[in-house]
């Protein structure tokens, strides 16, 4: 018999103020929300710092979080979207201030042209230069539903969107990535990753 509390449980014990059981939600889905807004920032570190925004934005709101089914998990990673969005939105605003600023003189740097030939050649960063090349929504849309392997009506229903309008932008996302894969790598690497 299975003797872990529900995250109903926990979600309503540090609604009381129980700092543990918060802290047991935490432990139990860091790494999922890690993993999902990994796909959704820039750098990992901007990721570790969307997993500690996302868990004190839960803290902040514990009285009035509402678990969709028996787990926190759908809510945690709808909210990691927002932020991850938000944090687009701030990095686009500052390089639009700094590129009007005068640019600072190239020096050059022989180990940048090493790694641009090693990031070259690896299949693995090139998909995923093609994944952050969606739209925020469209990587939403598939971190949600194929990466994190919620179903269309999960995802319906933390988005407030009907099923049918997940299932068609699933749908455009995946063609889109698809094109966009498909620009970058030869078949030969297509095929290297089935």
């Amino acid at each position: 018999m299975d003797d872990e509390p529900t995250d109903e449980e926990l979600l309503h014990q540090a609604a009381a103020g129980d700092g543990e059981a918060f802290a047991w939600l935490f432990r139990r889905h860091r790494d999922r929300v890690f993993r999902h807004v990994l796909r959704l920032a820039s750098t990992p570190s901007d990721a570790e710092d969307l997993v500690a925004l996302t868990f004190a934005e839960a803290w902040r709101k514990r009285n009035r979080v509402h678990i969709s089914g028996s787990s926190l998990l759908p809510w945690l990673l709808v909210t990691a979207s927002h932020l991850a969005r938000n944090n687009t939105r701030a990095f686009r605003r500052h390089q639009a201030l700094l590129s009007k600023m005068p640019p600072p003189e190239p020096v050059s740097d022989h180990s940048d042209h090493v790694l641009e030939r090693l990031d070259h050649n690896d299949i693995a960063n090139r998909v995923r230069r093609s994944f952050e090349r969606l739209t925020d929504r469209d990587r939403e849309i598939l971190s949600l539903c194929v990466l994190e392997d919620l179903s269309t009506n999960q995802v319906a229903t933390l988005l407030r969107v009907p099923p049918g309008t997940v299932k068609s932008r699933l749908s455009r996302a995946r063609s889109r990535l698809a094109e966009i894969v498909a620009a970058d790598l030869s078949p030969e690497e297509i095929r290297s990753m089935q």
